[in-house]
């Protein structure tokens, strides 16, 4: 029988042991693992180390959350659905380096904060999101979020759990070869290609309406959101021809 997710260890304490059996289940997972499969093996060690269901990674973007990696499929849609709406706990933690820690979705205070986002989370099935700060010296450079099936808070030894895991993470990311002249495969190579594909789209969006950025963004989120498709998926068919905005 598989240990359930609610089994798993996570009320340790966390001191030296505990960021030890951290690093330890993290190395666990990662042996063997190219660069380019190390962000997924990392969402999948949160899973293990902590009550939650799924955990997905992001990392700063110009104007949006670039997703890097999830446990699953549920959590990397989770995780582009905020991309493409450009709300959600995710694009909270990058605006403010702090944690949000939502306990229950279908709470008032939720549908009211993140109204789209909360509904499409609760309708895949999460009741919660724990979404934590990547980066060091008070710099944010990604999120890791966490999303369980059944509400609830983190007990404070959970939290500090996550929080570990989130350092542990950002290290090991820090660690990833950046630039094939470092001797190692460029994990970053394709995630920064899809990246200046929807800059790109942006801009063409901004030929075809005479509208700034900001508002060829918002109608590339839009159309999006829209069509049931990612905001990466739209600016792809816009690069290609396949999709043009018209003025009207």
């Amino acid at each position: 029988m598989g240990v359930r997710p609610r089994d798993r260890p996570g009320d340790g304490g966390a001191g030296g042991g505990e960021y030890r059996r951290i690093a330890e289940t993290i190395a666990e997972e990662l042996r063997g693992a190219g660069p380019a499969a190390v962000p997924e093996r990392l969402c999948a060690a949160a899973v293990t180390l902590l009550p939650v269901d799924g955990a997905s990674v992001s990392l700063r973007g110009d104007a949006m959350p670039v997703h890097l990696a999830a446990s699953g499929p549920r959590a990397a849609r989770l995780a582009q659905l905020q991309a493409t709406l450009g709300d959600g706990p995710c694009c909270h933690v990058l605006v403010t380096g702090a944690p949000v820690l939502v306990g229950d979705l279908a709470a008032d205070d939720c549908a009211h904060r993140w109204p789209v986002f909360a509904q499409q989370a609760l309708g895949a099935g999460v009741r919660a999101v724990y979404a934590l700060p990547l980066g060091i010296a008070g710099v944010c450079v990604g999120t890791l979020d966490l999303y369980r099936d059944t509400p609830g808070a983190l007990t404070d030894r959970q939290l500090r759990t996550a929080r570990l895991v989130a350092g542990v993470m950002t290290g090991a990311l820090m660690d990833l070869p950046h630039d094939p002249r470092d001797g190692g495969e460029p994990w970053l190579s394709g995630l920064a290609a899809d990246h200046d594909r929807v800059h790109q789209a942006v801009g063409m969006i901004m030929a075809q309406l005479g509208v700034g950025a900001d508002e060829a963004l918002a109608r590339l989120r839009g159309d999006a959101f829209a069509q049931g498709a990612t905001v990466l998926e739209v600016a792809l068919d816009v690069v290609a021809h396949r999709r043009r905005f018209d003025a009207s």
